[in-house]
């Protein structure tokens, strides 16, 4: 059973993952030539993007062609000239009469401080999208989650690995609500169930977690040493057929299912953006319904990807940690 974000129809993900280099990309890729309707919401502070302005309601072109998500901060934002490139080939794009201008937003996450200088780039794009496929999205250490850590209240030294999630669920009986995260948090992996730390700012010595929230809340000179080195990107999708302006209202709900799995989250220091996204594969569907499951959806793929993630590069995933502290 497939339960990520391609189990919407239409939809196919692909991964660019540097292991040596702690780096890489992301696509999603709809497959209808035509696009699908897409809206963004921007809550963090810090954000590094390309072709978010077209998604405002009321602009001219309403359909992407694809959403970048890249590690190597604003750098990592010119893999999405190797993705256009495959949507050209493909012929997918916005019809402009002399040929296509495939439509393909794009954020990036700051992981220069993880592997080496090396960044993803257009061939980056471009293999992501040869890699695309309708199977369940691989998650863990690929794509725009191979560098990705999290808890960084003390800077890298006492962080955790973060990764790629995703998660989907059924509702009404026909309609999919689907989410796919890259999280790298400043702040810690909370499970909504029981409220304990999953991954964060770590305790070498005594083992498990000091809690970021708390810390700051005790000591207000306790700041970041390593600012601007955060951000979560994520994508939340369904198949019923809503309008962007719907869509825009889904992406601004769905931050609550980051507030619920990561404390504190979207702060000055982390540019967190999440995408919605429409294949409009199915009729019916009730905005306000799929707002909900996607706020929750978006919670499970955020807590599956520090669950999936591995230890790299000396940096420990929450399976070589010990509990909540």
């Amino acid at each position: 059973m497939n339960d990520t974000l391609t189990a919407l129809p239409g939809l196919a993900v692909g991964h660019y993952t540097d292991l040596d280099n702690g780096t890489g990309c992301t696509v999603i890729l709809a497959d209808d030539p035509a696009g699908m309707t897409a809206a963004v919401a921007v809550p963090g502070q810090a954000p590094a993007s390309r072709e978010q302005a077209l998604l405002a309601p009321g602009r001219l072109v309403e359909r992407v062609n694809a959403i970048l998500l890249s590690g190597g901060s604003a750098f990592g934002l010119s893999a999405a000239d190797g993705v256009m490139r495959w949507l050209e080939e493909c012929q997918r794009g916005f019809d402009v009469g002399v040929g296509v201008v495939p439509i393909v937003p794009a954020s990036a996450l700051f992981d220069l401080t993880f592997g080496t200088t090396v960044r993803p780039d257009a061939e980056a794009g471009y293999a992501a999208c040869e890699a695309a496929t309708r199977e369940p999205v691989a998650q863990g250490n690929v794509g725009a989650g191979t560098g990705a850590t999290v808890g960084k209240l003390f800077g890298p030294f006492m962080a955790m690995k973060g990764g790629v999630g995703s998660a989907a669920v059924r509702i009404g009986g026909n309609v999919t609500v689907a989410a796919l995260a890259v999280v790298n948090a400043f702040g810690d992996v909370i499970d909504p169930s029981n409220g304990e730390i999953v991954a964060g700012t770590r305790r070498p010595e005594l083992g498990g977690f000091i809690n970021t929230a708390r810390a700051m809340r005790y000591n207000l000179d306790q700041t970041a040493l390593f600012p601007f080195t955060h951000t979560t990107l994520a994508v939340v999708g369904t198949d019923a057929p809503l309008s962007r302006a719907q869509l825009q209202m889904v992406a601004n709900a769905a931050h609550a299912g980051l507030a619920r799995a990561i404390n504190p989250v979207s702060t000055m220091l982390d540019g967190d953006t999440i995408y919605a996204i429409s294949t409009g594969a199915q009729r019916g569907g009730n905005a306000v319904a799929i707002a909900s499951a996607a706020a929750e959806t978006l919670s499970e793929a955020v807590l599956r990807a520090v669950r999936h993630a591995e230890g790299l590069h000396g940096v420990p995933a929450a399976r070589d940690v010990g509990s909540n502290g």
